[in-house]
Parts: C-alpha cells; structure tokens; sequence
C-alpha cells in the first residue's frame, strides 16, 4: 500500500477578505473531490488572505498510481482561475505490503481482542 500527500500553496491576488480567499479555496476543493479520488483539505495560512495551504491525500496499491493522481490534481492547480500555483510538494510513502507492518489501529485492537478470548479458556464470558 502507497500513501500520496501532495502540499499546494496558492496565491491569490484577487482575494480582499477571508470571505473572497475562501470562496476560491472551496471551489478549487470542490472541483478536485469531484474529479479525483482524493481527499482534500486546507493545512496552513488560515487566516491570510491572499495566500492559501491544501493538502491532498491518495491512496493506493502502487506508487505509479499515486503518482498519477496527485500529478493530475497538480496539473488542475496549476489551471486554478483566481489563483496562482506558487509551490507544490510531493511525497509517496510505503505503508508496508498490503497493510502489513502496521502499527495501531484496527489491526492491534483486533488481535488484542484475540488474544484476550484465547486467554480466557472456552472464550465465552461468565
């Protein structure tokens, strides 16, 4: 399993007020979520005006695929109608073959539960 994260870091020149920088924000996220199988969300510069943080986030069985993914959405960014690009980072991690090799989470509190009902005998409560 692949983890993607894609840093955008906008300028927006038109924006006067929060108002106006997060009416661009939010359809740029709009437009990404429909057309990508991404999440998205803002990670920085909340509160200035003209300049805006997003993090995307894929995930997939291969690298390439991530990749691909995340150069598309960096491809949409670039087009953005009221903003401009001003950096863009990209990082692919590996999370272990198919999920294995995680720590925490599901995985831990299920063979938690396990061992417990191993522990207890017949695994029935009394």
């Amino acid at each position: 399993m692949f983890i993607g994260v894609l840093r955008l870091v906008f300028q927006i020149p038109g924006a006067a007020s929060l108002k106006d920088r997060r009416r661009v924000v939010k359809s740029f996220k709009d437009r990404v979520r429909a057309r990508f199988p991404v999440s998205i969300a803002e990670v920085g510069d909340l509160e200035r005006w003209q300049v805006a943080t997003l993090g995307v986030a894929v995930v997939a069985n291969e690298a390439a695929r991530c990749q691909e993914v995340l150069s598309a959405v960096s491809r949409a960014a670039e087009q953005a109608n009221d903003a401009v690009l001003s950096d863009v980072a990209t990082e692919i991690v590996p999370f272990g073959a198919g999920g294995k090799g995680m720590q925490g989470g599901i995985e831990q509190a299920l063979s938690r539960s396990a061992s417990r009902r191993a522990g207890s005998g017949s695994g029935e409560e009394g």
